[in-house]
């Protein structure tokens, strides 16, 4: 592929990257230096992309999943730690830190995640990846895949909606998993 197809690859799945980084950190600065480094990585890697192994968003995601691990053992405070209702009240009222356009609540819920859970929901609607392009990057297996993703959407939900996990609501969680704000 010649490097001028990089560019609409770059137009193309930016947001997708930058998405998938939304859920993970709690800063807007991070979420775009980490999506500018995938980037970066993806370019530098662009002569050794074959299509014929993976498409395009699951290619990038690879490396933005090691980006974002790279980032974790490096950085101990951008490790993903639940929060509770008064620290994200301090976040979103505090005028000097951009957040990274998730809704407060949901930033809660996901809060209440297991770290694989959490994965797989920022791949899914941050990365706007489907079952089997999931499994294929992390290597578990789509009835996997989609199990850990149907009981992580069902704990969100009950955490968003104030329910137990046994009432049945319509879903919540599943509305408020959009692609963050590109403001």
């Amino acid at each position: 592929m010649a490097l001028r197809d990089f560019a609409g690859i770059y137009d193309d799945h930016v947001w997708r990257v930058y998405g998938f980084f939304a859920y993970w950190v709690r800063s807007r600065q991070d979420a775009e230096d980490l999506t500018q480094q995938t980037f970066e990585r993806a370019l530098r890697a662009w002569g050794r992309y074959d299509e014929s192994r993976s498409s395009v968003s699951t290619w990038l995601l690879v490396i933005a999943r090691n980006l974002l691990i790279d980032h974790m053992r490096a950085n101990k405070s951008a490790r993903h730690q639940p929060v509770d209702e008064v620290a994200l009240e301090s976040i979103a009222a505090s005028p000097d830190r951009p957040n990274v356009g998730l809704d407060p609540e949901l930033e809660r819920a996901l809060g209440e995640l297991s770290s694989r859970e959490r994965e797989m929901i920022a791949l899914r609607f941050g990365g706007d990846l489907t079952g089997p392009e999931i499994a294929q990057l992390t290597g578990l297996s789509l009835a996997n895949v989609q199990q850990i993703l149907s009981r992580s959407l069902r704990r969100m939900r009950a955490s968003l909606d104030g329910t137990g996990l046994h009432e049945t609501r319509a879903p919540v969680a599943e509305r408020r998993l959009v692609r963050p704000s590109r403001q």
